[in-house]
């Protein structure tokens, strides 16, 4: 069996904050369908139309991040709007094991389907929400996006050179992040449903998950009062706790190449320099972390003299060979077709209309009961007849009739 056989989520998640959690899910074996409108054509979920796309075709089946975050998933369509899809939906919550979402605050409640509703309808279950500022407090009602709410945790803040505007990070971070954690939550939940009998509402604001990555900086601030971003800070990749030197990223041959090397300590020093093999390595006086950090100007300048004209992996093979941390810092090509050490961190899932696309796997390996990615995201509705017929014993003809009258 797999790990999570047996487990039935009844899953309204999109984008990444949420789908990203139940991906989790499906890949260990849990039977997770998403339940999605059939009048608006998936636009619940704003990446089923948005790119990469595969090809020049384009809809709400062909969005490149939605089969990413959706494989090993199955779905289905229910028209919320009508009394016997909310009768439908009642059923299927009775049969799951956990109920999963990240619309803004309230909206299941509006539909008639809060924490008490599917309470009633299941004594023991699981009720997993997400969404930028949680349910309770002065920010509930609230309206976020991921670089919201890193904007709002202060991870924005982090990331940027001094006298200048906060960079940000780039891409939704808390996104991922804030799947990650959701993902916790439902298998705590449902641990302990598993050993009391209990099941819960698990309310989870992003931007507290976003505020406990702030780490060291808060407390600093708040027993030091210095905040992150001062004069004096150490900018790009350098590293001032603890001190290593030289430690960073460095040019190599070709366009926009580069390698990250970190010198831990006096020992690193001595093989970087055999690595060097120049005169300044030996000859300077740089044997001690107090005489490298002192002229960390001037070893980044040779450093960067010496690698510009090297190749990344060749240099990458010297250091590691030497016993000295490094590694080339590799474009998406690389990493994912060329690296053989994470060559099974991106499987091949068969989509119904985009056919065998390469997706992220998972970063665990389990010796007994292994994640498996093999279908890709459903297309909207796709099993619906399936799902009915397997959990309410509903009969193709029931199915269909049920189409014809809008409902799912």
């Amino acid at each position: 069996m797999k790990a999570l056989e047996g487990i039935r989520i009844c899953d309204f998640t999109g984008q990444l904050a949420g789908a990203g959690a139940t991906k989790w899910l499906a890949a260990f074996g849990a039977d997770v369908v998403r339940i999605e409108d059939p009048v608006n054509q998936g636009a619940w979920d704003i990446l089923r139309s948005m790119p990469p796309f595969v090809d020049e075709r384009r809809g709400f089946d062909f969005g490149g991040g939605f089969n990413n975050h959706n494989v090993e998933k199955r779905g289905i369509t229910l028209n919320l709007r009508t009394a016997r899809g909310k009768e439908i939906l009642a059923e299927l919550v009775k049969r799951s094991d956990a109920v999963t979402e990240n619309f803004a605050a309230g909206v299941l409640e509006k539909w008639g389907f809060g924490y008490d509703q599917l309470r009633s309808l299941r004594s023991d279950i699981v009720y997993v929400s997400n969404c930028g500022f949680g349910h309770e407090g002065p920010y509930a009602s609230f309206k976020t996006w991921g670089p919201i709410v890193q904007a709002a945790s202060g991870l924005t803040y982090t990331s940027g050179l001094p006298d200048m505007e906060p960079a940000g990070w780039g891409y939704s971070y808390m996104d991922h992040t804030g799947g990650y954690y959701m993902a916790m939550a439902i298998l705590l939940a449902l641990i302990h449903r598993q050993r009391t009998g209990e099941g819960q509402w698990v309310d989870m604001a992003c931007c507290e998950t976003g505020l406990t990555l702030n780490g060291p900086a808060i407390l600093d601030y708040t027993v030091n009062g210095r905040p992150l971003r001062r004069s004096g800070q150490p900018d790009g990749n350098r590293s001032e706790w603890p001190r290593m030197v030289p430690h960073g990223i460095f040019p190599a041959a070709g366009d926009d190449e580069w390698i990250a090397i970190a010198c831990r300590d006096d020992a690193d020093w001595a093989r970087c320099a055999a690595v060097f093999a120049e005169p300044w390595a030996q000859e300077a006086g740089w044997s001690t972390l107090t005489t490298r950090h002192r002229d960390q100007d001037a070893i980044e300048a040779q450093v960067t003299a010496w690698s510009r004209g090297r190749d990344k992996f060749a240099m990458q093979r010297m250091f590691q060979d030497a016993g000295v941390p490094a590694a080339a810092v590799q474009k998406p090509a690389e990493r994912v077709d060329h690296d053989p050490a994470t060559e099974d961190l991106w499987p091949t899932a068969h989509h119904t209309k985009m056919g065998d696309v390469r997706v992220d796997g998972m970063p665990v390996r389990f010796s007994e009961t292994n994640w498996e990615i093999r279908r890709g995201a459903p297309c909207l509705g796709e099993h619906t007849e399936e799902v009915l017929g397997e959990w309410l014993d509903m009969d193709p003809s029931e199915v269909e009739a049920l189409r014809e009258e809008g409902v799912v």
